[in-house]
Order: structure tokens, then sequence, then C-alpha cells
């Protein structure tokens, strides 16, 4: 049983709404608009809420969106065929007052759909329930008893026929078209020694072997014409410019310099392109605009030979009507084309396989029915269409902001906790570092909780790092101060214990901000997940971070999901706290294939706070959309 139908445009105005079970469906549809329609994510056509499953339909031509909402235990399979039913039959009676009227009149306006959606609803009901009778099948039927027993029987030594005519065949294919020319001239040749012999041929015989005869002759002249079209030009042989020598000696010393022309005694080298897409200086860390060439403008290159203004003109004309889609609706078979180049694209510049299916999927869904400008190509309108999804996923809903959290921490007295978690070897201590050079130069004083009790050597690291940023802001330089100081207990003792006395430590002494390093731990290793889910669930940071490189391709997908699932399981918390925000590390060497931050957005739907570009402490750089976007869709 249905929980609610609804029906409203992309604008937002409800036109028609269905109540069943559920007593108002205001909460799973803003939801559903929310998380996927709002956020791109339009690759599936369902949505898990809570208790309820959504599946809806968007119909681009008219800007609708067909929502029905149904409990998800339950297992209706006439929901597909009902939404189906709803939306041809609701836009083919409405089709003029959708057209024509305005936002303010569909708002006023009333569409009576009650009886006509019980109907298809009653006839989904009933189509499921019916079920056509299987009836198992007789030995008299089957292929096996047509076949005579003598045909079953195989005697030892014997082949079996079949067997023998698929070699036959086998043979006769490796032979190619060696074969019908070989039995065409065995036939010619049978004829001319019955032609010779005196026996007279008819005339159908007659024709069929003047016929044969001139194939076989206009063959090798083909062959001939074929073999003489090579390069007629004989190659060149020896030296185009002998070399002069007298009396043993070079005349001239240019003469005999092959050389590559230099300049000032080093070779000349054409400058290679910059590809440093991520070095940027401006203030608050912004990436510089990266520089991406659109693939429409190959064609722009001028033509060395100009053909005649007339065929030029004429070829211009016809090839750009080709391409245009002339004012119609787009269809699926209009954008696949398109779209697997697209998936290609994506997938060759790093993203997850899964993910890029599913942005084209969503792109296809969104454009589909879609009426085009009469001067709108197909493959500019599909590319515009995953620009704009690509830079809506790499903008969340939620935005991490730490200063203004910190200074709200302030407010109320106490230090604001930052957890640092991902798996081995991605940058997480070299990073916290960054990030605490980036406090200090914003006025806030740090504490570092070297909770990585596992690692040789990770207490060390944290200790020189914090040596180095207290040279950096002495405390003479803050009036006597301590900005940043280290929390340390050694090895071997939990981690989440060390953490809840560095948290106690910072609010007695009056730090500002505590930055919580974890040991780096694979997403499969249960024990672990196990400990930093109590880390997170005991402490209660107010911001969790993971740290993911962007050298990852698909397993940047398995790492997030794992990990917010270990968070979820392993939680003793009735809302588990999960991952609220990434950094994206080692981003300086991956050049343009930055697909990883995409794959990683849309999973998670969490924002990239930070990215590391470098090792020095300056090297930290926030997320800029439209730039990466931009280096993603560059050919």
């Amino acid at each position: 049983m249905l929980d609610f139908f609804t029906i409203f445009s992309k604008g937002g105005l409800v036109l028609w709404c269905f109540q069943g079970v559920s007593d108002s469906c205001t909460g799973p549809v803003n939801a559903l608009i929310r998380s996927v329609l709002l956020q791109e994510r339009g690759g599936n056509n369902s949505f898990t809420h809570e208790a309820l499953t959504l599946k809806y339909k968007l119909d681009n031509q008219f800007e609708l969106v067909f929502v029905v909402g149904f409990q998800k235990i339950l297992t209706l399979t006439y929901v597909d065929k009902l939404i189906d039913d709803v939306h041809r039959l609701f836009r083919d009676k409405y089709r003029t007052e959708i057209q024509q009227q305005s936002a303010l009149s569909l708002l006023n306006g009333t569409f009576d759909f009650q009886n006509d959606f019980l109907q298809l609803l009653r006839e989904a009901e009933e189509s499921s329930k019916v079920r056509v009778p299987t009836t198992m099948k007789k030995y008299e039927d089957s292929e096996k008893a047509k076949k005579p027993v003598r045909s079953m029987i195989e005697t030892r030594g014997e082949k079996p026929k079949e067997k023998a005519k698929n070699k036959k065949n086998k043979g006769a294919k490796k032979e190619g078209f060696d074969v019908p020319l070989a039995t065409s001239k065995t036939a010619s040749a049978e004829k001319s020694v019955g032609a010779e012999n005196g026996v007279e041929l008819s005339k159908e015989e007659l024709i069929r072997r003047k016929r044969e005869e001139f194939i076989q002759k206009h063959g090798k002249g083909m062959e001939k014409s074929g073999k003489s079209t090579k390069s007629d030009a004989p190659k060149e042989k020896g030296k185009k410019a002998p070399r002069v020598w007298a009396l043993g000696g070079c005349v001239n010393k240019e003469d005999l310099d092959y050389s590559a022309p230099t300049t000032n005694g080093a070779p000349e080298v054409v400058p290679p392109e910059d590809i440093n897409l991520i070095r940027g200086t401006g203030p608050g860390g912004q990436l510089q605009d990266l520089d991406c060439s659109s693939s429409d403008d190959e064609g722009t290159a001028p033509n060395p030979t100009k053909p005649s203004a007339t065929k030029g003109t004429l070829g211009g004309m016809f090839g750009m009507l080709k391409g245009l889609v002339g004012s119609k609706s787009l269809s699926r078979e209009d954008m696949e084309s398109v779209l697997d180049k697209m998936r290609d694209h994506l997938i060759a510049k790093n993203v997850a396989q899964d993910i890029a299916v599913q942005l084209c999927e969503s792109v296809a869904n969104k454009l589909e029915g879609k009426v085009m400008g009469t001067f709108s190509t197909v493959t500019s309108t599909v590319k515009q269409a995953l620009q704009e999804s690509l830079v809506q996923i790499l903008q969340p809903q939620r935005r991490v902001d730490m200063l203004r959290d910190i200074m709200d921490a302030q407010r109320h007295q106490r230090p604001y906790v930052v957890t640092f978690c991902g798996v081995n070897g991605v940058g997480k201590s070299t990073n916290l570092a960054k990030i605490s050079f980036w406090l200090l130069e914003n006025g806030f004083s740090v504490l570092i909780a070297a909770c990585d009790t596992f690692r040789a050597g990770a207490v060390e690291q944290l200790r020189t790092h914090t040596r180095r940023l207290s040279a950096l802001h002495p405390p003479e330089s803050h009036g006597g101060r301590t900005m940043v100081h280290l929390f340390e207990k050694g090895y071997g003792k939990d981690a989440a214990g060390i953490a809840m006395e560095a948290i106690a430590f910072a609010r007695n002494q009056g730090f500002d901000v505590v930055l919580v390093d974890t040991a780096g731990r694979m997403q499969d290793n249960a024990p672990l997940m196990a400990a930093l889910a109590k880390l997170i669930t005991v402490n209660t940071p107010d911001l969790v971070l993971f740290v993911g490189e962007a050298l990852v391709g698909n397993e940047a997908v398995d790492q997030l999901v794992k990990f917010n699932r270990a968070l979820a399981d392993h939680s003793m918390a009735q809302t588990p706290r999960l991952i609220d925000g990434i950094v994206l590390t080692k981003f300086d060497t991956i050049d343009d294939k930055v697909g990883a931050a995409i794959s990683m957005t849309y999973i998670t739907s969490k924002p990239i706070v930070f990215v590391g570009t470098g090792q020095t402490y300056c090297d930290l750089r926030s997320l800029n959309a439209k730039a990466v976007v931009a280096a993603l869709m560059k050919a």
C-alpha cells in the first residue's frame, strides 16, 4: 500500500497530492529535494528516507516531478509501472494548462486527478497479482525425444557427423576468400574442358562462364592497379648535398655541422607548457583559475589548403546544420554516444567508475525530454549540464567554516576539538601541522594531542613540528602566551583516554583548538575501526576530518564508505557520529587528474575543507570548485 503520491513543479509548486497511509509527505519530499534534486544526484530513481522508500520521475519538458512513497520493508513490483502511467496520463490530460498558465495560475488552479489515479492504482495492483501459470514441460515436447535412438549411439573410433561438418566449416573459414576463387577456377576449367571435348553448352552456362572470366580478369586488373598505386616516385638514394673534402680536410666547417641549432651554446628547446595548476598564493588560500581549453576550439585551426568559396560555404553550412538539434526534445538515443565519451573521459581523469556511470545517468535524466534551442548541439548541451552537476557536487549543502566555529566555542569558554582519521601514509600528521600553522596565523592557540600510539616515530614527528611552529610563533610575540603545545603520553596507551586528557588540559590552560592525531588504519581492520569509533564517541569532537590522498581512484569510494559504516556500526550512541569533512592531500602530484575530489564528495555529500599541495606549512589551500571542474573537463 502506498503512503503518498505527489506531483509538483521544479519551482516547488505542488500541483496534486494523494495521501495514503502517511499523514504528511512534506518531510520525505523535502529530504529528496535537498539531498538528491538540488545536489544533482539523480542517477538512481529511488531514495531512502528513514522508514520510507521514495521513487521519482522527472519530466524535463514540462518541469514536473512525480514522487511516490511507500514503506521500505514492502516489495511493491507495480510502482514503476504506476509512476509511468500516472506521468503519461497527467501530462496528456493537463498539457495545455501547464504550458499556457503562469506560476500564479498554477498555484490557484485545481487539478482533478483523484479518480484517474485511483483507477490507475487499481489496474497496477491487479496486473501485479495476475501471473501466468507455469506448466511443466513434457518429455515428448523436448528436443531429445525427437531424436532417434540410433543417432544418439556413438561407436568407438567414429566421430559424429556434426563435429566433422563443423571442422569442415572451420577449415573453410580459415581459407577465407581463397575458397570461392578456387571453386570458380575449377568450374571454369571444367567448362572449358567440356567445350573442347565437343559438348555443347547452354545459353545460361555460356553467360555464367563469360561472367566468371570477366570477374577474374577484372580482379587481376585491380590487383595490378592496386600495386601500381604505390608511390611511383623512386626513393632518393645517397645524400642530398655531398660533403666537400679538400686534401683530407674540410673546406668549411659549417657545411659539416648537421646538429640542431643552438643559442648561446645551449640547444634550442621548446619550453614545456606550464602544468602546475595548483600553486596559488592569493589570500585565503584560493586556488588559481585553471586554464581549461575547450575541445570545441579544435576546428578553428587555419587550413593551409583553401577550397573553392562555394564548396566551403555549402560544406560548412551542411556540417553545422547536421550537428544541430533543431528545437526538438532530447532522447536517450541522441545523448548515448556523447555520454559514453563523457563517462570514459571522467574515468580517465581518475573518477571512480561507479561514480562516473551515476553522473552520466543523472545528466541523462536531467536532459531527457528537454526541448533544446535551434543552434544548440547535443555535445555542448550535455557538456554544460555535466559541468553544472560537477560544480554542484563539489559545493555540498553543508559548508565547514572553522574560524567561525572556533570563535563560537571561545564565547562558550571551551576548546574546539578536531579529530583526524584516515588510512596509512596519506599525510595526516603533515597536514595537521599545516592546519596548525594556518590557525596560528589567524591568532588561535593550538594544542596537538599525540593519539597515534602505534606507529614508531609518530610522537617524535609531532614534537619536531611543534618545535618548528613554536619558533615561527614564539611566546614573546604573543605577550608570553604559549601558542602551540604538544600533549603526549608515549606509546602503547589508550588513544581515547589520551584525547580525553588532552581536551581537559586545553580547557584548563585556555587553548583555543585541540587537534587530535590518530593512527592510520585500513578500512577493513575491524579492531582498529572499533577503537576509532570509541575515541570519537567518548570525546565528541566538533569536527571529524577524513584525510585522503588525491592519487586514489576507486579506492577512495571504498575507504569513505567503509569508514562511515564502521563508525556507525561500532558507535554506542543512538545517532552515530560520522565524517564531517575531507582533507585532500598530495594534490600537487596529479596534474589535471582531479577525479578523486569528485568521487569523495559524491559518495559522502561532505565538503573538502582543505587541500594539501606541497611539503611546506604554506602549502594549504581551500577548494575552488570551478577550477577543479575546468581541469576535469579539459581534454
